[in-house]
């Protein structure tokens, strides 16, 4: 539930109309340099709760407890200082969900073969109908040794980038 004075038109998340939002500094609603925070009712408590939203994502990044005014049934109004902060720490949680997911979807594994030092790393491609894995060795110069496609669920580990090595890179069921 919002307050009349901060809902936005269907299309304010629309990117052919996020240039046309360019500022926006109201009491509960402040739009600048790609992110939006708004002050909404907080539907857990009788609070106030705020929420980023970067442009021409659906979703927002970051929605947590806001402040009370001082009659103590009013949010406190958004200000310069409490919007910096707000980017930044939405920014961050961004950066982070994304080194995260970056995280899960490379792995890589350093064994030493007979030939040397090798780095085996996997790649996932989460495709929506089909995803999959590569399994790529590299010498130690950088160098592709090998490349077979897996599973997505395929488990890396040093003994499995070993036993590979083992078995002359080939293909793995």
């Amino acid at each position: 539930m919002t307050d009349a004075s901060t809902e936005l038109p269907d299309d304010a998340f629309d990117d052919t109309t996020a240039d046309a939002v360019d500022e926006i500094k109201e009491a509960r609603l402040w739009h600048k340099d790609g992110w939006m925070a708004r002050v909404i009712k907080n539907e857990d408590d009788d609070g106030w709760a705020v929420e980023m939203i970067k442009d021409g994502e659906p979703e927002p990044a970051l929605v947590g407890p806001w402040t009370m005014g001082r009659d103590k049934k009013n949010p406190k109004p958004l200000d310069t200082s409490a919007f910096n902060t707000l980017v930044k720490t939405a920014s961050e949680v961004l950066r982070r969900h994304e080194q995260q997911l970056r995280a899960q979807m490379h792995k890589r594994i350093g064994i030493r073969t007979d030939d040397g030092d090798v780095d085996v790393t996997l790649d996932i491609v989460p495709d929506e109908y089909e995803p999959y894995a590569t399994l790529t060795a590299f010498d130690a110069f950088g160098e592709q040794i090998a490349q077979v496609r897996v599973a997505p669920n395929f488990k890396l580990t040093k003994a499995r980038a070993e036993s590979w090595a083992e078995g002359g890179f080939g293909r793995i069921e």
